[in-house]
């Protein structure tokens, strides 16, 4: 076979990635194991009746062929009312470009201002696409740890310290996956302020921002001279309840809009027609958005009562999202061996927090995507595991 390129090779390097608890509880699953798979943060319901009955329609009715590149209007239209209510700022239509998802926005933005050798700032825990995406533009990232007792919080100066000539950009993600914390007021100016000192790119993921729980969301695009260098990743999948439709995009800057339509002719080469105008439908109608928001603060708010106050498991972050971050740290420093042996002896999937970097080493992720009797069945296995732990623990001393 002839040699395939150094830049396809470089994107995920080879080596244990943390998910192979979640494939090995999937076969298991679906060979018949009663396995509680808390682990992947996909909706266990299905998308909205009236999304699925406008893009049934949209067939029916000849929406078959090629769109617009940037995504026909009338949904630029409707996604830049959705980033004016999400980043608190005025949005037109010419400053939003429709992508195959959240990672589709993502990798657009990597690509618009990442150069072979440059440098990027990832905050961990991260998203487990992030390192990828920036190697997939030829970029070196520097990842910077939060800590769980601070919540997850970024610790700014430790960002300010890692800016290099190379820099252009910070990659932040609130409400975080996998964490579910979301960034202060404070802390988000904090970071904005580097990226103008610097001349910094500041690239946000805020595709979870209408289910959290508090504090407020607080998109670094609202902040003071940060609207010209910051670009957004949304997407309908977690908000709308279509993670399989793949319908996502990006808010950016008119110019940087302007130039990736032409990495949309060289790649995906627009959306799909009749997708979009079930988008359209979607977002001008809210189809499942306060539903959807309301199920996951029930279903946050019910595991979390049934977990507290448990010996060996402390909450961390967990204020937003579709996950709940468990510091087992006490029981088990290695959280994949603590994963394994979870879905050994309870049937439970969890994701081990190294998965999504290395400052969640001694954390599991709990995924809510799962209705509330089942997510208070899991906190129970979890609680019989760990004080099976502490007691064999307790015999060997």
């Amino acid at each position: 076979m002839p040699k395939t390129s150094e830049r396809i090779l470089g994107i995920m390097p080879s080596g244990k990635d943390g998910w192979e608890v979640h494939f090995a509880a999937m076969t298991r699953k679906q060979a018949g194991e009663d396995i509680l798979m808390l682990s992947v943060g996909d909706h266990d319901f299905d998308t909205p009746v009236e999304t699925v009955a406008a893009c049934v329609e949209a067939v029916q009715n000849g929406y078959h062929h090629y769109i617009q590149l940037p995504g026909l209007p009338r949904l630029r239209e409707g996604l830049a009312g959705l980033s004016t209510a999400c980043t608190g700022i005025d949005t037109a239509p010419e400053e939003v470009i429709v992508t195959q998802g959240g990672q589709g926005a993502l990798f657009a933005a990597c690509q618009a201002v990442l150069d072979p050798g440059s440098h990027a700032i990832i905050i961990s825990p991260y998203y487990a696409t992030y390192p990828g995406t920036v190697r997939a533009a030829g970029g070196r990232f520097t990842e910077i740890e939060t800590r769980s007792r601070n919540g997850f919080e970024p610790d700014v100066e430790a960002i300010a310290e890692a800016i290099r000539p190379e820099t252009r950009m910070i990659l932040v993600n609130s409400p975080n996956n996998p964490t579910g914390a979301v960034y202060s007021r404070a802390t988000m100016e904090a970071i904005a302020e580097i990226c103008r000192r610097h001349d910094l790119w500041l690239l946000s993921d805020e595709v979870y921002w209408t289910l959290r729980a508090d504090r407020a969301h607080v998109s670094p695009r609202s902040l003071s001279g940060m609207k010209e260098r910051t670009l957004v990743v949304n997407s309908l999948s977690k908000s709308h309840g279509m993670t399989g439709w793949r319908v996502g995009w990006l808010t950016a800057p008119t110019e940087i809009v302007r130039h990736l339509v032409s990495l949309n002719i060289v790649s995906s080469y627009g959306m799909v027609d009749f997708v979009s105008r079930a988008a359209i439908a979607a977002v001008e109608n809210g189809f499942g958005v306060a539903d959807i928001a309301a199920r996951y603060a029930g279903r946050r708010k019910a595991f979390l009562d049934a977990i507290r106050g448990l010996d060996g498991a402390v909450v961390r972050g967990s204020e937003g999202g579709m996950y709940v971050m468990l510091d087992i740290s006490q029981v088990s420093p290695d959280a994949e061996a603590f994963a394994w042996g979870l879905l050994e002896a309870e049937k439970v999937a969890v994701m081990p927090g190294p998965s999504f970097g290395t400052a969640a080493e001694g954390h599991i992720r709990v995924s809510m995507c799962q209705d509330e009797p089942v997510l208070r069945e899991a906190a129970g296995r979890i609680r019989r595991y760990i004080a099976a732990q502490t007691e064999k623990q307790q015999a060997a001393e």
